[in-house]
């Protein structure tokens, strides 16, 4: 499932993608949010890495459903970081996609105080730059 692509003018931090985890950086910036997913024995992961940590196996990536529930999170009320300073509150939340790994991102598209642990979210993907791509979430 294509995820809503954001273009915006990022002035914060970036990730450094390298290695194993560029490729995802670069799906979200195209609105594809990957996992990796293992052949040999099924398990699914996050966050990537080179080989199944289950069995050892190599991992393929597969597209997930964008679609997951709130595990849990935080309220962020100070940040010293100009880049987020005049942003907060904000939330910063680990959200169990429905194919089972867990991923960390912000919350956005509610009051901080509306949040709940277990509520229904979807993802949608920032495009900070042309290679680079934040995975954002939203209620369902």
């Amino acid at each position: 499932m294509r995820l809503e692509v954001r273009e915006v003018e990022w002035v914060k931090p970036l990730p450094a993608p390298f290695g194993v985890s560029a490729e995802f950086w670069s799906a979200l910036a195209s609105g594809r949010l990957l996992i990796q997913s293992c052949a040999e024995c099924g398990h699914r992961q996050f966050y990537p890495r080179p080989m199944c940590v289950s069995c050892g196996s190599d991992p393929i990536w597969e597209e997930a459903s964008g679609r997951g529930t709130v595990h849990t999170f935080t309220v962020i009320r100070q940040n010293g970081v100009p880049a987020f300073r005049d942003e907060t509150p904000y939330v910063v939340a680990m959200i169990e996609l429905e194919e089972g790994p867990r991923l960390m991102g912000g919350v956005t598209g509610c009051a901080a105080e509306e949040l709940r642990i277990g509520m229904a979210v979807r993802a949608y993907a920032l495009k900070v730059t042309p290679e680079i791509g934040l995975a954002m979430w939203e209620p369902a």
